[in-house]
């Protein structure tokens, strides 16, 4: 931050140019992946109902509430609320784990707040980009419609590799040694 935005000595947008967007997606892509491997799934099968209703009843009552407020706390656009709404339900790992490191509440709401932060990250970056693009398109259903294609064939093929990948480590067609490696490359592909 000092030697960036403070100092003015790094331009990332300069330094970076048309690699800064992939670079950042990389980097969301990694934390987003990390915080999936601490994911036990036998925690989740008591704690599923919960989980499932924060991360889309409670996602929808945060970003509704937020946006409102936002609205009419400081008078700004009804989109421009609803984007600030969708920007900050978001809890995520990098937020969630720390607090329960700091926090140490007991098991059963650890597992779920955990789960939670992991499972919403993806969940509130595409309602961002959803209402973002609402707003740039002017209100026209069809770049909504070319979003939802494009969630549908990333869903479909992150799938597909998830699968790929487990059948290569079941069958030991990738060395002990390097699965470590192996595996974060071949999320980032």
């Amino acid at each position: 931050i000092i030697v960036g935005p403070v100092l003015g000595v790094f331009d990332p947008d300069l330094v970076l140019g048309e690699l800064m967007f992939p670079f950042i997606s990389l980097g969301v892509a990694i934390i987003l992946f990390e915080g999936s491997l601490t994911l036990e799934f036998d925690e989740i099968k008591q704690h599923g109902t919960v989980v499932q209703m924060l991360v889309s009843v409670g996602v929808l009552i945060t970003i509704a509430i937020v946006a409102l407020s936002t609205y009419l706390l400081f008078d700004v656009d009804p989109l421009i609320a609803l984007l600030f709404g969708a920007l900050v339900c978001v809890t995520g790992p990098t937020v969630i784990m720390p607090l329960l490191r700091s926090v140490r509440p007991n098991k059963t709401i650890s597992n779920i707040l955990k789960w939670e932060g992991i499972i919403i990250d993806p969940i509130g970056a595409i309602a961002v980009v959803l209402v973002y693009e609402y707003i740039i398109s002017g209100g026209e259903a069809s770049s909504i419609l070319l979003f939802a294609k494009i969630v549908v064939l990333a869903t479909a093929l992150g799938m597909a590799g998830a699968w790929l990948l487990a059948f290569l480590m079941r069958r030991h067609m990738v060395p002990e040694f390097l699965r470590n490696v192996f595996t974060l490359a071949f999320v980032l592909v």
